[in-house]
């Protein structure tokens, strides 16, 4: 199957925000597009998928949220500090050891990904991007991907803009990317869908791309 989006009107690049432990639907966007802008200067937007992340638990799926320091209105998402007044390391790595733990590939793929937060990065960008590095390489996605450009030099390249329309706020589970593809979960029968991409890992290890692009939507 081919990883590279065949045609949108002749558009193969796409603008994304930086998301904390993203979805599914955000990594089939890897797979669909071959060039990933990732626009840190774009205008952050509180209670989404920039500081959080759902995961799968014994009774519920959680919301894992990494709580900033004050911001001023319009503040680009590449100047949000973390805040590290609130216990919330201890939260999320207690709530991964409680959800994956007995999981197929906790054990091999957790250490990597959890020793990132002993490194206490000042700002959310920093986070997102060394834990997006690793998922990346550990689902085997390698494309064009660049950081650090201004809206207005991605606007210039063409690229589709998908700026905030991987939402937590809404229930579709962004069509324009992503179509459920079941997969074995550590709990219940019922199959939860677009969950964080470490739900993914944790679950399938070196199948999770294979996952991926049956989850993605090329046409």
């Amino acid at each position: 199957m081919s990883e590279i989006l065949s045609s949108r009107n002749g558009i193969t690049g796409i603008r994304i925000e930086l998301q904390y432990l993203p979805c599914l639907a955000y990594f089939t966007c890897f797979l669909k597009y071959d060039r990933i802008y990732i626009d840190i200067e774009e205008r952050y937007v509180k209670q989404t998928y920039r500081n959080r992340c759902s995961v799968l638990t014994a009774n519920k799926v959680d919301q894992l949220t990494v709580p900033v320091q004050k911001y001023e209105a319009a503040t680009p998402t590449k100047d949000i500090k973390i805040d590290y007044g609130q216990d919330w390391i201890r939260r999320h790595l207690g709530c991964l050891q409680s959800a994956y733990g007995k999981s197929p590939f906790y054990e091999f793929y957790a250490p990597e990904l959890l020793q990132i937060y002993d490194k206490k990065l000042a700002y959310l960008v920093d986070l997102n991007y060394e834990l997006l590095t690793i998922c990346l390489r550990l689902v085997g996605v390698k494309k064009d991907v660049q950081y650090n450009l201004s809206g207005a030099v991605i606007e210039a390249s063409g690229a589709f803009n998908a700026i905030s329309l991987i939402n937590n706020r809404k229930s579709s589970f962004s069509p324009e990317f992503y179509k459920s593809e079941p997969y074995y979960q550590t709990f219940g029968n019922d199959f939860v869908s677009n969950l964080s991409i470490i739900d993914l890992l944790f679950n399938m290890g070196p199948e999770a791309r294979s996952v991926l692009l049956r989850s993605c939507k090329f046409q």
